[in-house]
């Protein structure tokens, strides 16, 4: 049985599919449930794992492309360390926050938002710019990492 927020997020989805022309195919469903049952950080390449395993079998292209619809329909966020491939969460469930990266193991942290960004709206108004979201990312190396060294 999906939870409230999730058919709350598939509702989004399908509303924003509607809106850009397109219909839940069951490969954009696949891949919609796959993310959602998916907790955590997700890759592409996760989500490409579990749809593989579904029949018929989702191609590795319509897990990138519902990946993107669904991150346009603001049902997951994704969040680019300068790595091959983008780290995916969902929206739904999410408390506001922010990542740090230790640069040898690539343990991702996270930690609360402190509303940072109140100082950057009113500038960023004044230049016409409408926020949608933010982030914070650092890079750095983890306690563990530093004991190794």
């Amino acid at each position: 049985m999906k939870s409230a927020g999730i058919q709350q997020e598939q509702y989004r989805y399908e509303v924003y599919l509607k809106n850009a022309g397109f219909i839940l195919t069951r490969g954009r469903a696949g891949v919609f449930k796959a993310a959602m049952e998916t907790h955590g950080h997700f890759t592409a390449e996760d989500i490409v794992k579990l749809c593989v395993l579904h029949k018929p079998k989702i191609s590795r292209a319509t897990v990138y492309r519902s990946l993107h619809e669904m991150m346009e329909a603001g049902v997951v966020r994704g969040t680019a360390f300068g790595e091959k491939h983008q780290v995916f969460e969902h929206v739904y469930d999410e408390i506001p926050h922010h990542h740090a990266r230790c640069i040898h193991c690539h343990q991702l942290f996270e930690f609360k938002d402190k509303g940072e960004d109140v100082r950057y709206r009113p500038i960023l108004a004044k230049m016409g710019f409408r926020i949608l979201g933010h982030e914070m990312h650092f890079y750095g190396v983890c306690k563990d990492c530093q004991e190794e060294l």
